[in-house]
């Protein structure tokens, strides 16, 4: 059975520091392949703005098809009403047919895990990996997490990636004030959002 790991997001865009972390967890863990999930509706930003969920299934398309390991599943945004992690681990676990998944995340949204939906359940089917910033203090996160059973915490595995200082809210503020964003993410995206005129004219407060 293939090892798989699903990374989830707005990628609200999609840029190099969402690539560089899937690439290197999916070289440190040896895994088959990494499976891109663009939210369709986040619970945790039901008051928030993001952009239309077909632009971002298109951008993260575009920045994922030159890797082989990398795919793009819709399974968020194909989904009624709001989407909750544990069930697309669920029913992505069954349709791969595999025992061990992997799911990347920010070490800022892993700070609110325990108010995710059935939470323990998902820890049982997954690896949770937290992506950090260098220099990143984890002892927030070791707090936070003291609560949880002790196999719990386990599962939950730190990994410092450099390019996680780049920020899709960086990239749309910059789109906004017609500064340069080139290098911050693949230029298929840049000309993407240029093409389709992406967060030139609305404010967007998603990260």
């Amino acid at each position: 059975m293939p090892d798989i790991c699903l990374m989830g997001g707005t990628f609200d865009p999609i840029h190099y520091g969402h690539l560089v972390v899937a690439e290197e967890v999916r070289q440190r863990f040896h895994l088959d392949k990494v499976v891109f999930i663009p939210a369709g509706k986040p619970p945790h930003k039901r008051n928030q703005t993001i952009s239309d969920a077909q632009h971002r299934v298109n951008m993260t398309r575009l920045a994922t098809s030159s890797n082989p390991y990398f795919e793009v599943s819709t399974i968020e945004v194909d989904r009624q009403g709001f989407s909750y992690t544990v069930d697309t681990v669920d029913q992505l676990r069954r349709s791969f047919q595999v025992d061990k998944i992997y799911f990347i995340t920010g070490a800022d949204a892993v700070l609110e895990i325990l108010t995710w939906k059935d939470v323990e359940k998902l820890l049982s089917m997954t690896n949770f990996i937290a992506a950090t910033r260098p220099g990143y203090d984890l002892n927030n996160l070791k707090e936070t997490l003291k609560s949880l059973p002790d196999p719990f915490i386990k599962k939950i595995l730190p990994l410092e990636v450099p390019a996680l200082s780049i920020s899709s809210s960086d990239i749309r503020r910059r789109v906004r004030e017609g500064r340069s964003f080139k290098y911050l993410l693949p230029e298929s995206v840049e000309k993407y959002i240029y093409k389709n005129n992406i967060y030139k004219n609305n404010i967007y407060v998603s990260s």
